[in-house]
């Protein structure tokens, strides 16, 4: 499966990209360089075994093993102290990436409730996309009967675009359903 999408950007995606934006070279042409898929668990100071959790829905969800970030800062307010593990991260590159993404494009997506596209405007300026998941339910590798929490997760689609037009070009052609 991973493989077609990335056969795909090869074949169709590249030599559309090069002709539309007449790029002189072939380093020229955007590509999607990484996926980082990131959970923020709030409840982990009361509960360690929260970060357990999260860490075994991510590695199914991605296909790696998933890492835990620490709090960089004490905030007395959140009652969070430095190296406090807070979250969970995992960064896809090369198969895994092109696999993850034609599942959440193909897979996960539409089984949000109501999904009418993701949003079109969510680039960072910089040809960087950014998508927000409300529950980890939605993908198929998730059982619903061994969930302790649902969870929300951000998921952050990095590519070598110069401009949001040309990662929306990309995002678009690689199966991106933005919404009209």
């Amino acid at each position: 499966m991973a493989a077609r999408l990335n056969t795909y950007y090869k074949s169709e995606v590249a030599p559309a990209l090069m002709k539309k934006y007449e790029y002189k070279s072939v380093m020229q042409i955007p590509k999607i360089d990484k996926v980082v898929i990131n959970v923020g668990a709030g409840e982990a100071k009361e509960n360690a075994k929260a970060i357990d959790a999260i860490m075994g829905d991510l590695a199914l969800i991605s296909g790696q093993k998933a890492v835990p970030t620490f709090a960089k800062k004490s905030v007395a307010n959140f009652k969070v102290r430095e190296g406090m593990k807070i979250g969970v991260k995992v960064t896809l590159r090369g198969e895994r990436m092109y696999e993850f993404l034609d599942r959440l494009f193909n897979f996960a997506l539409p089984r949000v409730r109501d999904f009418k596209g993701i949003n079109p405007d969510a680039f960072d300026g910089r040809g960087n996309y950014s998508l927000g998941l409300k529950e980890q339910l939605i993908f198929p590798e998730i059982e619903y009967d061994k969930v302790d929490k649902i969870r929300g997760m951000d998921i952050a689609i990095v590519t070598t675009a110069k401009t949001d037009a040309e990662a929306r070009e990309l995002l678009t052609m690689m199966g991106a359903p933005f919404a009209k």
